[in-house]
């Protein structure tokens, strides 16, 4: 069994231009105090293989009914732990569990982490990423060349403000589903 430490954050900040079409992006439907949709740019190529391992996971719905089981108010909101964070369920493990798949290598960058920036959460072993990811409420300059930033925020900040705080929270929000846009 496994603790993760922290989980990785999405920086907002404008998409930038594609010429393939919409995506890569991931579009989270929050559910509980907090109510809305959250998009979030990915970044393959910061980390092609983090990206690879969040769409794959997403595709498969093992994201959807998932918790934010730490949130911790000026610092970050983490969920995604498809092990032992779904709703309805004994969520005394949250936080500890990953996926069926395995662990991803550490793909570090020069990318900030700032408020709205997406990361991905790990033990202390910095290759042990997996499922669980964290998005920055604001700045945290002590994470950066830390953790892998895979993403950022786009669009709904306002929804992930509105989170509800705790570790774990005592009526925790959910991500009701995940989608890959590029999919829709």
């Amino acid at each position: 069994m496994r603790r993760l430490v922290l989980l990785a954050c999405l920086a907002a900040a404008p998409a930038l231009a594609q010429e393939d079409g919409p995506g890569p992006n991931l579009v989270i439907e929050v559910a509980g105090q907090a109510n809305g949709r959250v998009v979030i740019d990915l970044l393959p190529d910061l980390a092609p293989k983090h990206v690879a391992q969040v769409t794959a996971l997403a595709r498969a719905g093992a994201y959807d009914n998932v918790v934010f089981h730490r949130v911790i108010e000026g610092f970050m909101a983490q969920t995604g732990d498809v092990q032992f964070g779904k709703a309805g369920g004994d969520l005394s493990r949250a936080g500890m569990g990953g996926s069926d798949l395995p662990d991803i290598p550490a793909e570090f960058s020069d990318e900030p982490f700032v408020r709205g920036t997406v990361g991905m959460a790990r033990t202390p072993d910095p290759n042990s990423a997996n499922s669980q990811f964290f998005i920055m409420f604001a700045d945290g300059s002590f994470l950066n060349g830390q953790y892998t930033v895979f993403g950022r925020v786009i669009e709904g900040m306002e929804v992930v403000d509105a989170i509800a705080r705790g570790e774990p929270p005592a009526v925790p929000d959910r991500m009701v589903s995940v989608r890959v846009m590029a999919d829709e």
